[in-house]
């Protein structure tokens, strides 16, 4: 009895197959002889592509240390233990906001978030029809707010100026509303900053004040 040998034909319909089943696009099908028989060996590609995991800057775990100290120094008869370790990142518009807010405030400055999305109005319901089924009904509406537009997401007071910050992350632009109130602010004598990222926000906040 004559054992099974690979041959060009077999091996071609060997990876035609395995491309129908759509296995993976990156697993190729390469023939081997082993025993007589036809074997499918995989040689998987690159895995897809993620998003890099988030390292802390140091910017962060310094503003992380001195929120510490400042919860410590507020509750004297607290051991330490006790109390909540100060946690932040700056990967989010809402992260880097906060991360912003708060160093401002223990530098003894005041800084506040200016809401620019508006006010929410739900008008949402959920009914039950006569089979017994559950559906929600209406919209969510957004009213603008009375903020001024193009108005920056952070207000703050520092060394007595006025200081506007606009946080962008990643691709983020200005939109030309913002554009103009960022000219009518420097125009006024206050200060404007586009804020990307926490580390060079210190940097800048170290050389202007």
């Amino acid at each position: 009895m004559k054992k099974a040998t690979t041959t060009g034909a077999a091996a071609k319909t060997l990876k035609m197959t395995a491309a129908k089943v759509r296995i993976n696009p990156d697993i190729e099908a390469a023939p081997k002889k082993k025993s007589g028989g036809i074997f499918l060996a995989f040689s998987v590609g690159s895995a897809k592509h993620r998003k890099p995991r988030y390292s802390k800057p140091q910017s962060v775990r310094d503003l992380e240390e001195l929120a510490d100290i400042y919860n410590q120094r507020k509750h004297p008869n607290t051991p330490t233990k006790y109390l909540a370790k100060a946690k932040y990142r700056d990967d989010s518009a809402n992260g880097l906001t906060r991360c912003i807010i708060d160093f401002i405030r223990l530098h003894g400055g005041q800084a506040e978030r200016i809401n620019t999305t508006g006010v929410p109005i739900d008008h949402r319901r959920q009914v039950t029809d006569v089979l017994g089924h559950s559906r929600t009904i209406g919209s969510l509406e957004w009213r603008p707010s009375g903020t001024t537009k193009g108005s920056a997401d952070i207000s703050a007071t520092v060394h007595g100026k006025a200081v506007k910050i606009e946080v962008k992350i990643g691709k983020d632009r200005q939109s030309p509303a913002q554009k103009e109130y960022q000219r009518q602010v420097e125009l006024a004598g206050g200060l404007y900053y586009i804020a990307k990222d926490f580390t060079s926000f210190v940097e800048w906040y170290n050389r202007t004040f």
